[in-house]
């Protein structure tokens, strides 16, 4: 067992003293924050005492919080003189010495704290006489989380682990919370790859940005990664996160790193409704967003932006459907990109990178026209669209469906302008050596390493027949992906029979019951009961005399079509109807094709439709959002997993005869064995 995985059983024990007086879903809300108060116990124990002399040595007057903070040698400080190990020392004053050390802190760990809304929870506790027995066990010696002893990266994973365990027993998703490190990882190489050798050179000022950030484990990786090829890099973190408790972990952590608020800004809200980052951009974005989560509490704000703004606000591409807002993640990101023109911090970095986690639906859902669709047409054609690469499935805690990264960015490298890189990395995983949730899956170091070959060498490998790698990369242009949606008419023809079926459909239409003389109507038809004709003229006529004969009133124009509308059978020999001097279509035989973008489309008629139905044409039809009468509306899609199908043919009928006999033979012989017990 690890060391993270030791630590959480030992914090986990804590949940023991809890029950009865908490729900197990409840857990949580006492445990992490009292994990995080203990980590930043053991973090201020080297410099304590520093921080306690200077506060000092000032008197009545307050200490800068300025110079308290370069005391302690981190971005914030406790001028409390408590610590767990006092606090623990007697039962009596147990809340008194707690809340003293909590308020003790500066104000960043405060808000982290009222964000826990831990003062509540240390009422609750006391109330129920639980207080002092959970300080002491997070007292305990044991339990060291001193950052000798414990690394950032090890803390991160002891807080996911927690996450976990406690949303399992709340029925959350935990994948809402954190993404597996070596996704991260992963996510992060395939970001930053391209950058290596700018990333290596003189100290850049680089600024990140995860706008669902969770814990803060992706800005926490990629953090790692720059300063692995540059340790004089200055990075800026920026995060955004909706739930309190991940929230408050994910600012505890920067604060812990050492990043104070010039390096980090951790903002706490629905990142559609109350951007934290306005009119801000980033070098490097990289999200998790959740899979599938409909958009429908802040609809109202999107909608009002959309129209009010266009591409001046965030969603000018378009609005996906309601029950998954992944795609306005994506645009959320883009409105952050900076522009290509050299930066005024940094002229080697120009523009922006992203990458993001999608499930397979961003890739196709939606036809032509719709909101997904417009908005991989707006990315595409403005080529911000880099690669897209396909991960295993159950690889996520959560679910275990496969998943994509997307990289988008406004700055492609010559050789990949008009080009959008496919790779397949589905068969690149292991198997864990335990089960968590839906994540059976993992993606081992050397398996990374080989996907960030594979995707740095796209070019080179596709075009080598030998490669062995050349069957998991695709490289197509843009327009690719876009098509030209037609619609297909064919002529209506129609004979007309009057019998009790279409007389009872006339009774249901909507004229014929408005229409006061209804009655009188029906009953002047019913003499024409089994009358067959098979053109319009004749079958007016033949009514004419009908209601002439029988004393009828002669009904309205929209009644009389009722009357027709009713009695017309579809007939393939039957008379071509006109509609203002052209063939009316029959709306049953309507059809739709998706035309490649390249090609035209009344060639495409010409070779693919008419010689099979040689009446055919290509119809008219109106867009529903600006009206405007189009033959052909411009779709985009992305179908990944069929350009990587591979056809396996089915094993011969003898083959599968044969095991079906010796399965049945296994089961005779099991069932004697039974007989004869």
């Amino acid at each position: 067992m690890s060391a993270d995985q030791n630590l959480s059983a030992f914090i986990w024990s804590v949940a023991d003293l809890l029950r009865g007086d908490y729900k197990q879903s409840e857990y949580g809300k006492v445990v992490l924050p009292f994990t995080v108060l203990r980590r930043f116990d053991c973090v201020l124990d080297p410099t304590r005492q520093a921080v306690w002399d200077c506060a000092k040595s000032f008197g009545d007057k307050k200490a800068p919080p300025a110079l308290l903070k370069v005391k302690a040698g981190l971005p914030f400080y406790n001028l409390s003189q408590q610590t767990f190990e006092t606090i623990a020392a007697g039962s009596a004053d147990v809340r008194k010495n707690l809340t003293d050390f909590v308020n003790g802190f500066s104000d960043e760990v405060i808000e982290i704290f009222d964000r826990y809304k831990f003062h509540d929870q240390i009422e609750r506790l006391d109330e129920a006489g639980l207080l002092y027995g959970v300080v002491a066990r997070f007292a305990d010696p044991r339990l060291d989380l001193s950052p000798q002893r414990v690394t950032n990266d090890d803390m991160g994973r002891l807080f996911e682990e927690l996450i976990r365990k406690f949303s399992e027993l709340s029925n959350e998703t935990a994948g809402e919370h954190f993404t597996p490190r070596e996704v991260i990882n992963l996510m992060v190489d395939l970001l930053l790859g391209p950058d290596e050798e700018a990333l290596t050179g003189e100290a850049p000022v680089i600024d990140i940005l995860d706008p669902a950030c969770g814990t803060g484990g992706m800005l926490a990786a990629a953090d790692d990664h720059i300063r692995h090829y540059n340790g004089q890099a200055r990075v800026n973190l920026a995060g955004q996160e909706l739930n309190a408790e991940s929230w408050a972990i994910c600012k505890s952590d920067m604060l812990m790193k050492g990043y104070d608020e010039s390096r980090s800004s951790i903002a706490f809200g629905n990142s559609f409704s109350r951007d934290g980052h306005r009119d801000k951009t980033f070098r490097y974005m990289l999200a998790n967003p959740p899979f599938g989560v409909e958009w429908k509490k802040v609809q109202t704000f999107i909608e009002d932006e959309y129209k009010d703004l266009g591409h001046a606000g965030r969603f000018g591409a378009g609005l996906p459907r309601i029950n998954d807002g992944s795609l306005l993640f994506l645009q959320h990101m883009m409105s952050k990109m900076r522009p290509v023109t050299a930066d005024a911090l940094d002229d080697r970095l120009p523009g922006s990178r992203i990458a993001i986690v999608f499930n397979g639906s961003p890739l196709f859902t939606g036809g032509a026209g719709s909101g997904e669709s417009e908005i991989r047409r707006w990315i595409i054609e403005n080529d911000y669209l880099e690669a897209i690469v396909a991960l295993p499935d159950q690889l996520f805690y959560n679910t275990g469906i496969s998943t994509y990264f997307w990289i988008i960015t406004n700055n492609k490298a010559p050789r990949n302008r008009g080009k959008v890189i496919l790779l397949d990395a589905r068969d690149q995983w292991t198997k864990t050596r335990k089960t968590f949730g839906e994540k059976r899956k993992e993606v081992s170091k050397d398996q990374r390493d080989h996907i960030c070959r594979v995707y740095r060498d796209a070019f080179e490998i596709a075009e080598d027949e030998d490669h062995p790698d050349r069957a998991r990369v695709k490289i197509f242009d843009n327009e690719h992906f876009g098509y030209q949606r037609i619609t297909i008419d064919r002529p209506l023809r129609q004979r007309f029979e009057v019998t009790e079926e279409t007389l009872a459909l006339l009774t249901e239409s909507s004229a014929f019951q408005k229409y006061d003389l209804r009655d009188e109507l029906l009953t002047g038809l019913k003499p024409l009961i089994g009358t067959v004709e098979m053109s319009r003229t004749k079958i007016r006529e033949k009514l004419v005399v009908a209601w002439i004969e029988g004393g009828v009133t002669f009904p309205p124009n929209n009644v009389e079509k009722a009357v027709l509308t009713a009695f017309a059978i579809a007939d393939p020999e039957g008379e071509l109807q006109v509609v203002k001097g052209k063939p009316a279509h029959d709306p049953d035989l309507r059809d739709a094709e998706n035309v490649p973008l390249t090609e035209d489309i009344d060639e495409y008629l010409k070779r693919e439709v008419l010689p099979h139905v040689e009446d055919a044409w290509i119809a008219e039809v109106k867009d529903p959002k600006t009206k405007e009468t189009l033959r052909a509306r411009i779709g985009y899609e992305i179908p990944f997993t069929r350009y990587f199908y591979t056809y396996t043919p089915p094993r011969p009928l003898a083959e599968i005869d044969a095991e079906l006999r010796s399965l049945e033979g296994e089961i005779q012989a099991l069932l004697g064995k039974i007989a004869d017990a």
